[in-house]
């Protein structure tokens, strides 16, 4: 089982990452404005997502990835409070509130492999 939440887990932050080069407009528009520079912002975290999400996968590096992951789930903290107070379109209020709760599960699930 324990296998099977770090494959998961990895999965989640690969595709993710993925998703910020993808749909790049998408978490440019929930960065708050006080963030400088949107675009960069959104290639580091989806760059970081990929990495830390590979880097799980092995022994070697699992413990500095999932501790990479909490940090990052910090740090994009504030992305998530304004998509809230912003609203996010065709995302029910109701949704990006229980966003935020669910942020400090991701990290609890990260601390596992640390």
């Amino acid at each position: 089982m324990y296998s099977l939440f770090l494959y998961l887990m990895s999965g989640l932050y690969v595709f993710a990452g993925f998703m910020h080069f993808i749909k790049p407009k998408m978490y440019e528009r929930i960065i708050p404005p006080y963030i400088p520079n949107p675009k960069l912002m959104n290639i580091l975290a989806g760059g970081f997502e990929i990495i830390l999400g590979i880097g799980l996968l092995f022994e070697e590096t699992r413990s500095l990835a999932a501790f990479g992951i909490i940090v990052l789930l910090i740090a994009v903290f504030p992305a998530n409070i304004y998509m809230y107070q912003k609203g996010a379109r065709g995302i029910p209020k109701w949704a990006l509130l229980l966003r935020l709760p669910i942020q400090f599960l991701l990290i609890a699930w990260a601390y596992v492999y640390t």
